[in-house]
């Protein structure tokens, strides 16, 4: 197998390749192997036929085109890996030239990984945050884990913020009720914000209150659509924290103290945040060298990304290293 390798672009080539008729002989027994097996012709067990009576009967075209559509992937491959082109995504093949006997010859175009050339590295810098952990951010960390031991119970009072309600919802778009969005005895975590205004149209309820708050929805057949909503507060109920001593720290984690284990929570903030500093220089790094280099995309890149459903977050394509 010969392959010439033709530059179109930075980002595209285009490989000719010749397979010599030899090379496709394996490719011939498996194409009448193949049609012996689909066919039924009488005086011959299915899957026994001979080559010479499919020839008579299907003609040799049939044979070296099921030959070639089964060489052709084999040889595509060969090509890439054997020219070192750096291929991204499917090909566009076309048979240039075959007949039996002779040697296929086929094209490829395909996209390529864009070579980069990299400025100097030692002019390259980043200034990153520093690493900072306060009083405050080890005792909302406690807090958070005391939250995880706590217990509830029912209050007979208006709803505060990160208290727990059960509630009725229901909803409707352009006077219409919506069922699907209707749901009963609902328990919800006031200031998780499951629903645009909800929270702000639940806190100050007792039980048994409603309040009606308009929002746009984010889902589901009437996404993007404004939709009145009510909601009724069925109970109330409020999260009851441990208190923050050595028996919590005993129950809670592998520590005797609490001082021990608010020692540990700001050794694991602190790690998190080295982490967190680490991926922000690796950023910034890239970042400074993205200002001084080109870098050219392929075709099939960009259409992906342009075709690629829209998302509530920003994205961005990468090349595969």
């Amino acid at each position: 197998m010969k392959t010439d390798v033709e530059t179109l672009s930075p980002t595209r080539v285009k490989l000719t390749v010749e397979v010599g008729f030899d090379e496709l002989r394996p490719s011939l027994d498996s194409a009448y192997k193949k049609i012996a097996g689909q066919v039924t012709i009488p005086g011959f067990r299915r899957g026994k036929i001979p080559a010479r009576i499919i020839d008579q009967r299907f003609g040799r075209a049939v044979v070296l085109e099921e030959a070639v559509n089964e060489a052709l992937p084999k040889f595509y491959g060969q090509a890439v890996e054997e020219s070192g082109t750096k291929a991204l995504g499917q090909p566009e093949v076309d048979v240039t030239g075959f007949a039996d006997g002779e040697p296929l010859v086929f094209t490829a175009e395909v996209d390529i990984r864009p070579e980069v050339e990299l400025p100097d590295l030692s002019g390259v810098s980043a200034t990153v945050d520093a690493v900072s952990v306060s009083d405050e951010d080890v005792e909302e960390q406690l807090t958070s884990l005391r939250a995880r031991f706590g217990s509830l119970s029912g209050v007979e009072r208006a709803v505060q913020q990160g208290d727990f309600v059960s509630m009725d919802l229901s909803a409707s778009v352009n006077g219409e009720v919506i069922p699907e969005l209707e749901t009963k005895g609902q328990s919800y975590e006031v200031g998780t914000e499951a629903i645009e205004g909800l929270d702000t149209a639940v806190i100050g309820l007792s039980a048994g209150e409603s309040a009606t708050f308009t929002t746009r929805l984010a889902g589901g057949p009437h996404a993007g659509q404004e939709a009145e909503v009510t909601v009724t507060v069925q109970s109330v109920k409020e999260r009851d924290l441990p208190e923050a001593d050595d028996d919590f720290a005993q129950m809670a984690s592998e520590f005797d103290t609490l001082e021990e284990l608010r020692a540990d929570l700001r050794t694991r903030l602190e790690r998190s945040r080295k982490l967190e500093q680490g991926v922000q220089a690796r950023d910034k790094v890239l970042e400074a060298l993205l200002a001084q280099i080109e870098l050219p995309l392929p075709d099939s890149v960009v259409k992906a990304e342009v075709d690629a459903p829209s998302t509530t977050s920003a994205t961005s394509s990468r090349l595969p290293a």
